[in-house]
This record gives C-alpha cells, structure tokens and sequence, in this order.
C-alpha cells in the first residue's frame, strides 16, 4: 500500500485535509451547507534541506500542526458564534493572529507542565518505597500514561467532543478508502476502518513510549538538572516519534505493524463511527486538495465507471 501522504484532523462540524503545502477546511453550517476554504500553508521553516532531516523535520512538523490545527479549529468554530460580525477588518485579523499564537503557546507549555513535568514531581513519592532510579522511572512513565489516558477518557464523555471524535472516523475512513484502492463515495468510506497509522493519537501516544526509554538513560543526582533534561529533550523525543509515525505510514513491515497496534488501539477512544453526512464533509475536503482518481489510477489500476 503506497501512502496517499494527505493527512489533517477534525474541527468543530467539519473537516480539515492537507496535502503538501496545500489544506482544505470542510465545514457543515446550521443550514446543511457545506461551506469549504482551500488556502496554501507555509511552514515556520521554508529552508527544505531542514525540513529534510530526519528527527529535526519531526519538530517543526509538529509544531506546523499545531498552528495549523488551532487556525483551522478557530475557522470553523466561527460559523457557530452567534455575534460573530461578517467582516473583518486587517487589524482585527492582526489581533486574532496574536491571540492565536499566544494560545499555542500556552497550549505547549500546559501540555509539556501536564504531561511530562508533573508524572516526574509525582514519581518522586515513590523514593519511600525504592531507591532504585530505574524503577522510579517506570513508575513516573506508568504515571505519565495514566494522567495520558485519564485525559482521553474524560473529554471523550463530552458531547461536543464525540461529535468531533465522529469528524475523526470520518477524516481516518476518507484517507482509508483511498489507500486501499476504493472509489471515494459515502458507501465506501463508511465501511472503511476508521483507525489508521498515522494518526496525532498515535503520535502522543509513541511520544509518552519513547519519552520513558529517554529517560531510563538519564542518570543526573541533581533533580533541577534532571526536569531541564527532560524539557531539552522533549523536541528530540517529538522528532523520533514522528519518524516512527512516518515509516508506520509507509510501511506494511509486520514489526512496524505490530508496534503501531496499541496506538491504533487508543484510535478506539479518539474516534467514532461517522454518519453520512459526516463522510460528504471529510468527502469535500479531501477532493478540494487531493487528486483520489489520480492516484487510484496509479496505484491501483482504476478505472472510472462511465
């Protein structure tokens, strides 16, 4: 299976798709029509030879994604807002591009203080049993799924949330349905899986595994030097993990395979079975940025029907 290399999430009664520089935001308003935005995305970091490097193209693809993602949940949100004025003025946009940035990177910084800092200050209760710096550090990575788990199953249970965890299946079943050779319609994608390799749940979820084998090397007395260990190498483990994500993508090897399962396993909880109408939408924005005749006609021989 050749990978389609298209990819995106779901945003607020919509999805978004991207294929190389370009990215569709397919959105449903409260009417029934489907309204879709096509824009080019430029990256943080234009020089390709750097986005070519293996691990460090994983940090700052990492990070596209999450400005990206938060624009694109920001569009579509704005269909709902009941105020919202229909024209904008270029210092209005100004302003929401500084708010924006300033929300992804408090975003980082909670995620990082959640995720990463906190398992470790938590960890360190476990000294009254054990001694033993290896063991701690098990026990901080268990602690550091477990706050990772907790999480998704907690905004899993919100209803809005579903509805978006529905945008999910529909995003994973479109790409789906084309990497294996089917015709994109609403019949097809629909009867496709809806958990896939290279998902962002499968990413964090590689993420938390790679950050407890960093840190089992990690052996540093002073406990500052060992938290500024772990921020200083959390690009790093951001890098592998997309390198890990990216080769599962691509590669139908049975070890690769078997090590994605868990990942795709979790896909259970951040995704759910989409309806039709969901499937037009994802539909809508795969074909704004993504020529699925082409490569099925490449790939797999296809011939469209008269």
């Amino acid at each position: 299976m050749k990978s389609s290399n298209i990819g995106g999430q779901a945003v607020m009664e919509g999805v978004m798709m991207k294929n190389a520089d370009q990215y569709a935001v397919a959105v449903r308003k409260t009417d029934g029509e489907i309204i879709v935005k096509t824009e080019e995305y430029k990256s943080l970091i234009r020089n390709k030879k750097i986005l070519s490097l293996p691990i460090v193209r994983g940090v700052f693809s990492f990070i596209d994604s999450l400005v990206l993602g938060m624009s694109t949940l920001t569009y579509s949100a704005s269909f709902f807002m009941e105020d919202e004025e229909e024209e904008r003025t270029k210092q209005d946009e100004k302003k929401e591009s500084f708010f924006m940035g300033l929300t992804v990177a408090f975003s980082v910084v909670m995620a990082v203080a959640i995720f990463m800092i906190l398992p470790y200050f938590l960890s360190q209760v476990f000294h009254r049993f054990t001694d033993s710096v290896t063991v701690i550090t098990l026990l901080e990575g268990v602690v550091r799924l477990a706050i990772f788990f907790g999480y998704i199953l907690l905004i899993s249970r919100m209803k809005d949330i579903q509805r978006v965890f529905m945008y999910h299946g529909a995003e994973h079943k479109c790409i789906n349905c084309i990497e294996h050779g089917m015709e994109l319609n609403v019949e097809n994608v629909l009867k496709s899986s809806r958990l896939h390799k290279r998902c962002g749940t499968s990413f964090l979820f590689i993420v938390m595994i790679i950050s407890i084998i960093f840190f089992l090397f990690i052996r540093i007395e002073s406990p500052v030097l060992r938290v500024v260990f772990r921020l200083l190498l959390i690009p790093v483990i951001a890098g592998v993990s997309y390198e890990f994500i990216r080769l599962a993508g691509r590669s139908e090897n049975r070890l690769v395979t078997i090590l994605s399962k868990p990942g795709m396993c979790l896909q259970k909880l951040t995704t759910r079975e989409p309806d039709a109408s969901m499937a037009e939408v994802a539909i809508a924005s795969v074909e704004a940025v993504f020529d699925w005749k082409a490569y099925l006609k490449e790939n797999f021989g296809w011939q469209e029907s008269a």
